[in-house]
């Protein structure tokens, strides 16, 4: 069974359009010509989502989430490299997306390790079909507080209930903590709950 390219969305309203037929060419011009409209593009096999600019909920969701994880892995002395929404993939792939947010661990790398997907608007573009053909180890999606793992194995993403880069993370803590509503007090509060059981 191959990967579906779109996703179909669960909500009527959506903040996407699709265009199909795309080259590459068209690609990077239409890049240049919605520089600086906060409009994000995700391209595969000739069909480009064009996503508005990122919602207020959006923004503080990946915020919080990325500077939780960011604790965890100081706290726990991983070495990091932030990656953020760089633009990953190119026209051989037949595939470009910025991520959310995204991370080496260890050492940099070419292509992130780990990639964070904030889900406010289902459908568009299959992200995972994206990040398989990149080969990222790891991508955790995150929706409505709830935060789903899958992990790149024989070439396909399996979902999986521990992360297989960060196995001692506790992610029903994390997502917890993602869930509050105060981002300054979420990052104080699991800071001390793992600097706690460290000691």
């Amino acid at each position: 069974m191959t990967t579906p390219v779109l996703d179909k969305p669960i909500a009527s309203k959506t903040s996407y359009v699709l265009l199909y037929n795309v080259s590459w060419e068209q690609l990077e011009q239409l890049d240049i010509n919605l520089q600086g409209t906060g409009a994000r593009l995700t391209y595969l096999d000739g069909i480009l989502e064009i996503m508005s600019p990122l919602s207020d909920d959006h923004e503080d969701a990946k915020s919080t989430l990325s500077r939780l994880l960011e604790v965890y892995l100081r706290v726990k002395q991983i070495r990091f490299y932030i990656r953020g929404s760089a633009t990953l993939g190119k026209r051989s792939d037949g595939t470009r997306r910025e991520p959310d947010e995204s991370y080496n661990l260890g050492t940099k790398k070419p292509t992130p390790d780990l990639i964070l997907e904030i889900t406010v608007t289902s459908g568009g573009i299959n992200r995972s079909e994206v990040y398989r053909r990149l080969k990222v180890p790891e991508v955790w999606y995150w929706e409505d507080g709830v935060l789903s793992v899958y992990s790149l194995q024989q070439d396909k993403y399996e979902k999986v209930s521990k992360s297989i880069l960060l196995p001692d993370i506790d992610l029903e803590l994390l997502a917890r903590y993602s869930r509050m509503s105060d981002q300054y007090d979420a990052i104080n509060e699991y800071s001390q709950v793992l600097v706690n059981k460290s000691t």
